[in-house]
């Protein structure tokens, strides 16, 4: 029995240990020695040239430019879409008619692919037909109708931070509306009873009983934004001239435009020192507010 019992679980664990070691463990392991290096990602031809593409990341004006944007896009984004996501949680945590119509009406943008939902945004932002200026031109803001938000190097991170919002509020909002509803309704009674009102109730219940759930959605979306990479190619390109430029687009201009798979991989490299220094972080400090009444 004890010997079948191992076959089994050989069976379940080889092939994902394989998967896992081929995909994930091997091109991490061979990006270490291949950003030491000035390999064009093509040619089997290359040489060893040690720490030097580190040292020209950290030369250059522009990597510092795109990671200010990278840290901005991060930023407002987790923080904006956290805190909608809460809210409209709240909202929707209520029994009222059509509830279940209006969750799933918020949750849809989150399970499109960012391709359909960059595209689509592309279109509704065109300064000559799109949607934008046909509602601003129709109040007769011709001015805010005519502006090419994804063209115009003040406003390209802003809209580009607005639709990842609209794209992924929904998921995050599933997260909180599923720790609300772990909550006791009896707290709330006894808080009613003592004399709390709505917004004592949710600094001393709601708030603390969903640190869990705000821990999950602080680190997702922090991860997932300073990574951010189609939503920024397809709206905007990272331009114009760089004011939308990320990390993420930035590395990929460099391997795949430039062909230098070397700087770019270390390029790589960074960007996941950050994230894990980051999300580390963000998990230490959060874990200690979470509480249990």
């Amino acid at each position: 029995m004890k010997a079948r019992r191992v076959v089994n679980l050989l069976v379940f664990l080889v092939p994902s240990t394989l998967i896992y070691t081929l995909f994930v463990m091997y091109p991490s392991i061979s990006g270490l020695y291949y950003s030491l290096t000035d390999w064009d990602g093509l040619s089997p031809h290359y040489k060893i040239i040690g720490l030097d593409n580190f040292k020209e990341i950290f030369q250059d004006p522009l990597f510092y430019k795109v990671l200010k944007n990278s840290f901005l896009f991060a930023v407002f984004v987790v923080l904006i879409k956290n805190a909608l996501a809460l809210f409209f949680a709240i909202m929707l945590d209520k029994k009222m008619k059509m509830t279940g119509f209006f969750r799933s009406v918020y949750f849809i943008p989150a399970i499109l692919s960012s391709i359909v939902v960059a595209y689509t945004w592309v279109t509704i932002f065109n300064p000559v037909f799109g949607s934008w200026q046909i509602f601003f031109q129709a109040l007769g803001l011709d001015t805010i109708a005519k502006l090419d938000l994804l063209g115009n190097t003040s406003t390209s991170l802003p809209s580009v931070i607005f639709v990842s919002i609209w794209q992924n509020m929904g998921y995050a909002m599933v997260i909180y509306l599923a720790g609300l509803q772990t909550i006791p309704s009896d707290l709330y009674e006894s808080a009613q009873i003592d004399g709390a009102g709505r917004w004592k109730q949710f600094v001393h219940i709601t708030f603390p009983l969903i640190a869990p759930a705000l821990t999950i959605n602080m680190i997702l979306s922090t991860i997932n934004s300073l990574k951010e990479f189609d939503l920024v190619y397809i709206l905007t390109g990272g331009g114009p001239f760089d004011s939308s430029q990320v990390i993420g687009t930035a590395i990929y201009k460099v391997a795949f435009e430039m062909n230098r798979f070397g700087y770019g991989i270390a390029m790589s490299l960074i960007l996941f020192i950050l994230i894990a220094v980051i999300s580390l972080g963000q998990l230490r400090y959060l874990k200690k507010r979470e509480v249990d009444y």
